[in-house]
């Protein structure tokens, strides 16, 4: 049975059909090459990150892990970490995470728990749920009401002296 109507074919109601039996029509059916086919995409199609834009590596909350984390990206932690933490990028703690070990970065946030001393190059916040046990070193310190800290902190000073607007 063909699916499509073909002009060459009669009609088998009409007097004609039953005195020749048709023969049947084969035709060349374009198809398009292999290679010209796409193939669908598994996942959407990501953007690539801005340029400049560093990415962020996360150390989920039910995480542990013990060891050294170096780099240039942001590092953002949300579970438990035992070691120093020196990146060039933005260190994020989580509230809920734990840091023990020395924290080196450009920016570091905290909202949850540091054991160690933290040095920025241009600031620490600790925001409201945040405990630092160690001393802070940064070019511009933030504290939120209801943190703690039990430490030193060392800032608002560069190599030449205090900073000055």
């Amino acid at each position: 049975m063909a699916l499509w109507k073909d002009p060459s074919m009669k009609d088998p109601a009409s007097p004609d059909a039953a005195a020749a039996p048709a023969e049947p029509v084969v035709r060349a059916v374009d198809r398009p090459s292999v290679s010209s086919v796409a193939p669908a995409p598994a996942e959407p199609a990501r953007r690539p990150p801005a340029s400049g834009a560093a990415k962020e590596s996360l150390i989920a909350a039910d995480v542990t892990i013990d060891g050294k984390i170096e780099g240039a990206g942001h590092v953002r932690i949300a579970g438990r970490f035992k070691g120093d933490v020196n990146v060039q990028g933005n260190v994020t703690i989580e509230q809920g995470a734990h840091v023990n070990g020395q924290v080196n970065a450009a920016t570091v946030i905290v909202s949850g728990e540091v054991e160690g001393n933290i040095n920025a190059s241009a600031r620490v916040e600790l925001l409201e749920t945040g405990v630092i046990n160690g001393d802070v070193k940064a070019a511009v310190l933030t504290v939120a009401a209801g943190s703690r800290m039990r430490g030193q902190a060392d800032f608002g000073w560069t190599d030449q002296g205090p900073t000055k607007k």
